[in-house]
C-alpha cells in the first residue's frame, strides 16, 4: 500500500491531516450526522481536514456545527483558500477532502490516480448558488444587462455606468456618468471559471478568452483582490465597481438581472437550480463511475433560469488508509449531502438545497469510497 506524505503541504494545511492512500475495498460503519442516530450512539472519531472554495465558507461552518454536534468524538477542519488552493492540497496529500467550484481537469483527474488509487478522486455536489454579478452604484438596486453588455463590461469596453448599451436595457433608470472600476479575483478560483464559462458560452463574440480559473492577464486598467471577501470589500468600497461573487456574500450592492431568452432573470436560489437540472455529466477515462462532475448549460434559454451558477463540489478520495478515516469521510460526506445538511447550508448561505434525485445518487457515490488494499 503506497502512502503519501503530508509535509509537501505543511505550509497550507496543520499537520493534522492523514495520509491518503492508493487503492481499496469496504465501507463504512460510522452513523452519520443528519440521520436519527444520535451524538451519544456515533462511533465516528478522528479529525477531518479540508481546504478550498470560499465560496462555501458560511455553509461549511453549518455543516461543521452541526456534524460536530452529532459526533462529539470527531472534528472537521477546513481553510477557506480557494478552489485551486483546495484541489492542490489534496492532490498532493495535504488534505483528506477539498472544496472547489471547478471540477478538476483532465491532467488533474489523472493526478488524482497517484493519490487516491485508480478509481482517482470523487466529485460529490454539496453547495449550488447562484453567482451574483454585483455593483456599486449609488440609488441603483437592480439592472437589467444581456451577456454581450456584461462580457463588454468585464473587458473594459465598456467604462461607463452611463453607456448606450446599459442605458438602453434600463430605461427609466437615472444611470451617471460614473466610471465603471471592474474587480476581479486574484486567486485561483472556480467562481472565475464558473464565471468565464459563462461569459465564453453565452457572449462568445466579445468574451474572447478560454474560460479558466485565472482572470486574463490581458486586460488592464482593472483592479483585484483575494478570495469571495475580498472582491466584496473592494467593490462595497469604490463607488462605480462592479464584481463577480457567490450570490450568498455580496449584502446590499445591487445585483444583475441576466438576460435569457426573451427574459431578465435576477438570481434566486430556484433559478439557479433550475439551470442545474440541464446538467450533463463530465466524462472522462480517470474519472470513476459514480462521479458527479457536471458541465453546466451556460447558454441556456430556457425561461426562469438562472445561467450564472457555480455548483461546489467536495472532491474525496475513492480509497483511504484506513476504515477510521473512510467512516469520517462518509459520516461528514453524507451530512452535508442530507436533508439536514443542505437545510442547514441554505439557512446560513441562502444556497439552493440541492434536489432528492442529487441527494440520492450523492449518497450512492459516497457508499462507495473504501479502504486502501495492500499492493
Amino acid at each position: 500500500m503506497k502512502v503519501w506524505s503530508l509535509g509537501r503541504t505543511a505550509a497550507v494545511l496543520s499537520a493534522t491531516a492523514l495520509a491518503l492512500a492508493a487503492c481499496g475495498s469496504d465501507n463504512a460503519t460510522g452513523a452519520a450526522a443528519g440521520t436519527d442516530a444520535t451524538a451519544s450512539a456515533s462511533t465516528v472519531s478522528g479529525t477531518l481536514t479540508g481546504a478550498g472554495a470560499s465560496s462555501q465558507a458560511a455553509a461549511m461552518d453549518a455543516w461543521i456545527a452541526g456534524f460536530n454536534a452529532a459526533n462529539p468524538a470527531a472534528s472537521v477542519q477546513y481553510s477557506p483558500d480557494g478552489s485551486g488552493a483546495g484541489r492542490e492540497a489534496l492532490l498532493a496529500g495535504g488534505a483528506q477532502f477539498a472544496g472547489t467550484d471547478a471540477y478538476l481537469s483532465d491532467e488533474e483527474a489523472e493526478s488524482s490516480l497517484e493519490v487516491c488509487g485508480p478509481d482517482g478522486a470523487l466529485h460529490i455536489p454539496a453547495y449550488i448558488s447562484p453567482i451574483a454579478i454585483a455593483f456599486n452604484l449609488e440609488a441603483v438596486e437592480e439592472l437589467n444587462l444581456d451577456a454581450d453588455t456584461i462580457a463588454g463590461i468585464f473587458r473594459g469596453e465598456i467604462n461607463a455606468w452611463n453607456d448606450p448599451a446599459i442605458a438602453g436595457q434600463n430605461e427609466g433608470t437615472e444611470l451617471p456618468a460614473t466610471a465603471i472600476t471592474v474587480i476581479h479575483r486574484s486567486d485561483e478560483s472556480g467562481t472565475t471559471e464558473n464565471f468565464t464559462e459563462f461569459l465564453a458560452a453565452a457572449a462568445p463574440s466579445v468574451w474572447t478568452d478560454e474560460p479558466d480559473g485565472e482572470w486574463p492577464a490581458g486586460l488592464s486598467g482593472q483592479e483585484n483582490a483575494q478570495g469571495t471577501s475580498g472582491v466584496v470589500s473592494a467593490a462595497s468600497s469604490t463607488e462605480g465597481a462592479i464584481t463577480y461573487a457567490d450570490a450568498s456574500a455580496v449584502g446590499t450592492m445591487g445585483t444583475v438581472a441576466v438576460k435569457v431568452g426573451d427574459d431578465y432573470v435576477a438570481y434566486t436560489a430556484d433559478a439557479a437550480a433550475k439551470a442545474v437540472d440541464a446538467s450533463t455529466p463530465v466524462e472522462g477515462e480517470a474519472r470513476p463511475e459514480l462521479d458527479m462532475a457536471m458541465e453546466l448549460a451556460r447558454d441556456t434559454t430556457e425561461s426562469g433560469a438562472y445561467p450564472v451558477v457555480l455548483v461546489s463540489y467536495h472532491l474525496y478520495c475513492t480509497a483511504y488508509e484506513d476504515q477510521e478515516t473512510v467512516d469520517l469521510v462518509k459520516a461528514f460526506g453524507h451530512y452535508v449531502v442530507s436533508p439536514d445538511g443542505q437545510a442547514a447550508a441554505a439557512g446560513a448561505a441562502g444556497n439552493a438545497p440541492m434536489s432528492a434525485n442529487l441527494q440520492e445518487q450523492a449518497s450512492k457515490a459516497l457508499d462507495s469510497i473504501k479502504v486502501a488494499s495492500p499492493n
